[in-house]
């Protein structure tokens, strides 16, 4: 995909530093963080204007922040929006006609509550799994956008505007729902162009996007618990954990439980 970097300055909700900084290879990708996104939207020109739309490379707030909301904290609770209901949530329906988005990926993280195994607390294990595409390519997540404004920053100050994003997610496929019951709602390449389309704002063209869960372009194995804190990063996070490690876990493939 064809796409150009845009300069546009984008406010971060972060405290500190982001780390990895923003736009290096992050393992641990965390909500508010600044993750890359691909949209298609008409840059500002020097003089002001806005020339004509193109695909652009950004790098937004994950955690949707709606236009009218009072402040930004809401997007902690806008990570994700479920395709079943995106088209009647007043949070996200307008961005999903008009502010569509992909998020590059090369796979995600999920948690699998364990059916037999309990923690020292006695609550259910939960064992992390990574999931990426059996072609070994990265796959695209499908996104809607939205920008906020800061009311009590002045005119032309950058830190005025908040752009933030929400990952639309689905009912897991075969397999992968044996660890979780959703899924984020991954695109096809042939269906790139027609969802970064904002000419494309018919409600039923929209919805025909918004599929059940797909596990066939998928494979899952199961990591190390280090992923679950976010001060960890790096392709170490990457590396399958020995069967002999797992405690009633159950296999994504089979059903047969590992460890029990």
């Amino acid at each position: 995909m064809d796409v150009d970097a845009s300069g546009e300055a984008t406010r971060s909700l972060l405290v500190s530093a982001q780390e990895p900084p923003v736009g290096a290879p992050d393992y641990n990708m965390a909500p508010t963080k600044q993750a890359p996104v691909v949209l298609t939207r008409a840059s500002k020109l020097d003089d002001g204007s806005r020339g004509e739309p193109t695909r652009q490379l950004r790098h937004l707030t994950w955690g949707l922040v709606p236009s009218w909301s009072k402040d930004t904290k809401v997007g902690l609770r806008m990570i994700n929006a479920r395709a079943e209901t995106l088209l009647d949530k007043a949070s996200f329906a307008k961005a999903a006609k008009a502010r569509r988005c992909l998020v590059p990926a090369a796979g995600w993280y999920e948690w699998q509550v364990s059916p037999v195994a309990h923690d020292a607390k006695g609550k259910p294990r939960k064992q992390p799994f990574y999931m990426h595409r059996t072609d070994g390519h990265d796959t695209a997540f499908a996104g809607i956008y939205e920008f906020w404004r800061d009311r009590t920053l002045p005119e032309g100050d950058p830190d005025a505007w908040v752009v933030s994003f929400s990952i639309i997610t689905t009912s897991a496929g075969e397999g992968l729902d044996r660890i979780h019951d959703r899924q984020p709602l991954s695109l096809e390449p042939e269906q790139w162009g027609d969802w970064l389309d904002p000419s494309l704002s018919d409600e039923a063209d929209v919805a025909a996007f918004l599929r059940p869960g797909d596990s066939s372009p998928f494979e899952a194995y199961p990591i190390s618990s280090a992923v679950s804190a976010t001060r960890n990063n790096g392709p170490g996070l990457l590396t399958p954990l020995p069967s002999d490690q797992l405690v009633g876990v159950l296999d994504p493939v089979t059903g047969e439980i590992i460890g029990g």
